[in-house]
């Protein structure tokens, strides 16, 4: 007998509906599994032998064949164990092919029958285009994210069998979790002195603009890094979709309501590989650093100390918005819009700020420099020297301005660039436009220096909430690209 349960797999980031055929005849008893199965699919054979027979069902002892169509698209994780055991569950004629007209099925089976969470649910509910979708308990909140009231979650496979039976009704949804904000967020009022490096979060985070910090050891860098995320306005529902979309694939956790709502903050170590940064995998391509850091910040600390190649990979995704992953078993594109901002010392020792204790030779120095290239360089809207803060900061007592205070001028600034159109040309009076010019001739900027000085003057001009970019703004906008100049001398 004949069965076709319908199921998805996951590709990269993204779902394909898969039809799962299921063909028991008489012959010796074996099972295949056809269709381009990678190793967890082909292991489904013992799961769901396992739990068919732990659930008290009859196992076949007849020859049953598997195959997973389309057989041109690789088949990975073990989702399709629901699948596969449902299907031979209605070949077997243990099962009424009617009772799963109608349904899609995606689940990971325990030896003892239990459902388990599937990586990527929310992919594969999007995925599946049949009126309503099985999945594991644990799952139910994800998939309806897109999905709605269609999803059915269910414990084990036991429970499922006597529901498609009749002889059961489909457990309730769990209610769902409210989002708690966290009371232990790091603050800007944490931070004393550094003037010119919170000015810098605040224009990053009002344009998006990508920063750079260089300095000594202990001059706060980190700590203004790791604040930038509260300056940033909530996820939109896109959005949060789109990065609850990425991290499911990834199989990292979720937030308690299985929906992000705030940007994320991503810091890899320095000795982070490169599949690890922009994502791959030999089998199953799976998201990397730059995808999970979509629509919040990617921070690497310590830039200097990544390898060259790595740096050098991220500049195609800085432009672009995307990074698209080539491998054998395909090619697979995966958002990449984040905001970067990276934190470096002067030099290896760290005091090449200050002069008579740096330690570091001459090619010492060069060759540190020269592990940012000047494309990559490039791309920074903001390169600005954070220094050792003043001892009188320090020991004041006084809190800096809360993050809340400049979250609120964000958010102004952001909603007069969104206002604007985007197609317009700046509004610049003559002598900052003359001010341009003449870094220009003078070969101090280029092409693309240019264009982001622009948008920093822009941003600096809704911050101010000014219509026209004046001299003033394009200066300032200069002055906080000046560290480029520690980095290339």
């Amino acid at each position: 007998m004949l069965a076709s349960v319908t199921s998805a797999t996951l590709s990269g980031a993204v779902g394909r509906t898969v039809s799962v055929e299921v063909h028991v005849s008489n012959g010796l008893p074996g099972f295949t599994i056809v269709g381009l199965p990678d190793a967890a699919v082909r292991e489904a054979r013992d799961r769901v032998r396992a739990a068919v027979l732990s659930s008290g069902l009859q196992w076949p002892l007849r020859r049953v064949t598997v195959n997973l169509a389309p057989s041109g698209v690789r088949k990975a994780g073990a989702g399709l164990d629901l699948p596969i055991a449902v299907g031979l569950l209605v070949a077997a004629g243990a099962l009424s092919p009617a009772c799963t007209e109608g349904l899609a099925f995606c689940g990971e089976l325990g030896l003892n029958g239990s459902l388990r969470h599937v990586p990527g649910m929310i992919a594969l509910a999007d995925a599946t285009d049949a009126p309503e979708l099985v999945v594991p308990l644990d799952d139910v909140a994800e998939a309806a994210l897109v999905r709605g009231n269609t999803v059915h979650g269910v414990a084990t496979l036991a429970d499922l069998v006597r529901i498609l039976r009749g002889q059961a009704a489909w457990p309730p949804p769990p209610e769902p979790k409210r989002a708690r904000r966290s009371t232990t967020e790091p603050d800007l009022r944490d931070v004393r002195g550094q003037i010119l490096g919170r000015r810098a979060l605040e224009v990053a985070a009002a344009g998006r603009h990508h920063l750079l910090m260089i300095g000594p050891p202990g001059s706060g860098k980190t700590m203004l890094a790791e604040r930038l995320v509260g300056l940033l306005p909530p996820l939109t529902r896109p959005e949060s979709l789109t990065v609850t979309r990425i991290f499911s694939a990834a199989g990292a956790a979720l937030p308690e309501t299985a929906l992000f709502e705030r940007p994320p903050f991503r810091a890899p170590h320095h000795q982070a590989s490169i599949v690890s940064l922009v994502g791959g995998g030999s089998w199953s391509l799976r998201p990397g650093e730059v995808s999970l850091a979509t629509h919040g910040v990617l921070f690497l600390d310590e830039l200097g100390e990544f390898p060259i190649a790595a740096l050098e990979s991220l500049r195609q995704p800085l432009e672009e918005g995307v990074i698209r992953v080539n491998r054998v078993g395909g090619t697979v594109t995966f958002p990449a819009s984040f905001l970067l901002v990276a934190a470096m010392n002067p030099c290896p020792c760290g005091e090449g700020v200050y002069e008579g204790a740096c330690t570091c030779s001459v090619a010492t120095r060069a060759r540190y420099r020269r592990r940012i290239s000047n494309p990559l360089l490039d791309r920074f809207d903001l390169v600005v020297p954070v220094s050792r803060p003043d001892p009188e900061d320090l020991l004041s007592r006084v809190p800096g301005e809360s993050t809340e205070a400049v979250a609120a001028r964000v958010a102004a600034a952001r909603s007069r660039a969104a206002a604007r159109d985007a197609d317009a040309l700046p509004v610049m009076a003559p002598e900052a436009s003359d001010l341009l010019s003449t870094r220009l001739r003078e070969g101090a900027l280029s092409a693309r220096g240019l264009t982001k000085i622009s948008r920093v003057a822009q941003t600096l001009a809704d911050l101010a909430e000014e219509d026209e970019i004046s001299f003033l703004h394009v200066s300032e906008a200069l002055s906080l690209r000046a560290g480029t100049a520690a980095v290339v001398a």
